[in-house]
């Protein structure tokens, strides 16, 4: 069924808010994969609080023209979806790299990170990245590190010096 120009202006239009605008964003071949593999998929990415569009090639170009995402032209052949966040593209990564491995005809294609290109086998090395969450924890593990042996350090003057005066309290008693 052919669409009208308008449906096509308002796919255009929808394709320009969601996909063009954002900074994170992975193309993926779906050739041959099934209904219930879609819904999965989807739902991975919905949890990772990322979007996922199934795109119609010459309008999503259209739509990306002068954008970030127009970096990746070449890559929007064949039945092309797009995954795009705000968030964290480490989660993302993560979601369709673990999906890959379970439904082997999907293919990444490619990406963008913050405005650079990047290739689909990169994405593997993003997924494998740790996640915000877990490089400030590590951050803040180093930070508070020397804070804590110095505290230490200081505590155990006063302590030692109170082993001192027991041991000789303890040493007159005997003597």
């Amino acid at each position: 069924m052919a669409l009208s120009r308008a449906q096509k202006e308002k796919m255009v239009e929808a394709y320009g808010e969601g996909l063009a605008e954002a900074p994170h964003a992975f193309l993926l071949g779906y050739k041959g994969i099934s209904v219930p593999q879609v819904t999965e998929l989807r739902a991975r990415i919905r949890k990772t609080g990322a979007s996922y569009m199934v795109v119609k090639n010459r309008l999503a170009l259209r739509a990306i023209e002068g954008k970030p995402l127009d970096t990746l032209r070449d890559q929007f052949s064949g039945p092309t979806a797009v995954a795009y966040s705000d968030g964290s593209p480490v989660d993302l990564a993560k979601a369709l790299t673990e999906f890959a491995k379970t439904v082997p005809v999907v293919e990444l294609k490619g990406g963008l990170l913050d405005g650079q290109q990047v290739a689909a086998e990169q994405i593997k090395e993003i997924a494998n990245l740790p996640t915000r969450d877990e490089l400030l924890a590590k951050l803040l593990f180093l930070l508070q590190s020397p804070i804590t042996r110095f505290v230490r350090t200081l505590a155990a003057v006063p302590r030692d010096f109170v082993v001192v005066l027991d041991q000789v309290a303890k040493a007159k008693e005997k003597g």
